[in-house]
């Protein structure tokens, strides 16, 4: 029989690729959204609308997808949520109408529900001070959204739209099939029987839970939203071609993934509190060069008027969204260090309510961008309203944490000079 650490280890793997795959097909929308907006001449809210349906169920099910892991235990659950997308994702090839899109995604969605599954699967495999580094290596299965980045404009383009959904459905089978073959269950993972969802919900009315939420609306909530905005913004604010939105688009969507693992170690060595502060803050000054839009000014000098641009070019604004993905990755961990540390029990419950609120913001962001650059008509006006979320999240962080800090006395932190000291 495998020694319990080389299934934790197969486990992680598979579950990886698993949520790599799911989070891959859950952003399908991103790229294939383009043609079709064209096709069915959509205006940028009916857009943001499209993008964000598959997001709305992956959120909704979040919940119940956590408690079920907590109950029934995670390969059983995982296997049959990606197995019930599979049919939704091939018959989005044979949609026409702009309601059969919005139908279809509902169902599609159901893989973002995925992460309420892995999380908690993935984290009792291991001890407590590795679980943020294992939750980060599952977590950085959200690199899947630039694997679409990467797949589906070489298909759209060589094959037509049609092509991604049937490549993703076979994409999808493959996997489900590779994850029962190399996953494990173990009854002591779950909770017990006796135990009622009732009970297990009880812990939403926690105000930290609250405060967990709205930190992942950013940090994940923004981070969907972008990665289904980002290609369609480089191509009408820079006027690129697809191929070329894409793989700059993946500039954010890939570190924004890929390096959740090392937020994840970070916590582990510094505190889920230390990494979440310079996040927002990182966050904070990233959007607020972001949401300055292109503008032209003329200034009346001695010499006569003269004409000044002031904007971002496509360099400079493709670095600042590489450093937010960055932040944002380290952010995602961090939130589930928190709630890996103070709700042992029941993370699957309360991952599930995070997980959700994380994932209303990615369904709900969206159609906010499109409605605000249908009013406004300034494609920035995205980073101004994300701009906007961190101020909160900055001021409540403050008021709740920072504030509360024994900056002196016995509880103190040790400052880093003084450990230099002591040896």
């Amino acid at each position: 029989m495998r020694s319990k650490q080389s299934q934790a280890l197969s486990v992680l793997i598979v579950s990886t690729l698993a949520f790599t795959v799911c989070f891959m097909v859950w952003m399908m929308f991103g790229v294939i959204g383009i043609p079709l907006k064209k096709q069915l001449g959509l205006n940028a809210t009916e857009f943001g609308l499209l993008t964000a349906m598959p997001v709305l169920t992956g959120s909704l099910v979040r919940v119940p997808l956590g408690i079920w892991t907590d109950r029934y235990g995670g390969r059983i659950v995982m296997a049959v949520l990606m197995a019930c997308t599979v049919p939704a994702i091939w018959l989005m090839a044979y949609a026409t109408q702009y309601w059969q899109f919005l139908v279809i995604g509902l169902f599609v969605g159901l893989a973002g529900g995925s992460f309420s599954v892995g999380t908690p699967y993935v984290a009792r495999w291991f001890p407590k001070n590795r679980q943020g580094f294992a939750m980060g290596v599952y977590g950085a299965g959200n690199s899947g959204a630039a694997v679409n980045k990467f797949i589906a404009p070489a298909l759209v383009v060589a094959f037509g739209w049609t092509m991604v959904p049937q490549v993703y459905a076979a994409v999808m089978l493959g996997t489900l099939v590779l994850f029962w073959l190399f996953s494990h269950s173990d009854p002591a993972h779950r909770v017990a029987a006796n135990v009622r969802f009732s009970d297990q919900l009880k812990l939403l009315k926690d105000p930290r839970v609250l405060k967990y939420c709205q930190y992942y609306s950013i940090v994940f909530g923004g981070y969907v939203a972008l990665s289904l905005w980002m290609v369609q913004y480089y191509v009408g604010e820079y006027g690129l071609e697809i191929r070329t939105a894409a793989l700059l688009a993946a500039c954010f969507s890939l570190p924004g993934g890929v390096l959740r693992a090392i937020g994840g170690w970070l916590s582990d060595r510094h505190g889920a509190h230390k990494v979440t502060w310079w996040v927002m803050w990182v966050s904070w000054v990233c959007l607020f060069l972001l949401s300055y839009p292109q503008t032209d000014f003329t200034v009346l000098t001695v010499n006569g008027p003269k004409t000044f641009h002031i904007g971002l070019d496509v360099f400079a604004f493709t670095g600042l969204m590489a450093i937010l993905g960055v932040a944002w990755a380290f952010g995602k961990a961090s939130v589930f260090k928190y709630i890996s540390d103070e709700y042992v029990e029941n993370i699957g419950a309360v991952s599930g309510i995070v997980g959700l609120a994380g994932g209303l913001g990615g369904f709900v962001l969206p159609i906010l961008f499109g409605a605000l650059m249908d009013l406004t008509g300034v494609r920035s006006s995205a980073f101004m309203l994300m701009y906007g979320v961190v101020w909160v999240s900055l001021i409540w962080m403050y008021w709740t944490e920072v504030r509360r800090t024994e900056l002196m006395g016995r509880n103190a932190p040790p400052a880093p000079f003084s450990k230099s000291f002591a040896r």
